[in-house]
């Protein structure tokens, strides 16, 4: 296991680089191939092949939505870390928050939390 203080950290810094670019296909990379990834939408994914088809699926849902995220705070040291994130979409803004588990700077586990719209 990779002890480095800054791994989860960095690993979810590059996530959100990512991301604010809107081509979320590329963020399959960051996933280590035994992943999990629980969206509170669109449920759980398991495995890099999983996880590399909702984000390609989410390409095309993001764009219909109108949604443009933007990182308001990310915490993390060692092999876990947390971001909080606002979004707006067609349908208004939702907030919420992103935990992460990383091993060797790829990503082990991805749940996000929502909250309702307006809060």
């Amino acid at each position: 296991m990779n002890h480095d203080a800054d791994d989860a950290h960095e690993t979810i810094r590059r996530f959100w680089e990512i991301q604010d670019g809107g081509n979320y296909s590329l963020l399959a990379e960051l996933f280590a191939d035994d992943a999990v990834l629980v969206d509170p939408i669109y449920g759980t994914f398991t495995g890099g092949e999983a996880i590399a088809g909702f984000m390609a699926k989410m390409n095309a849902e993001m764009t219909k939505a109108g949604a443009s995220f933007r990182l308001v705070e990310l915490a993390g040291s060692g092999d876990t870390a947390w971001a909080q994130w606002e979004a707006t979409t067609n349908a208004g803004d939702r907030t919420g928050v992103g935990v992460y588990r990383t091993r060797n700077g790829k990503l082990t586990y991805y749940r996000d939390y929502m909250n309702a719209p307006g809060h």
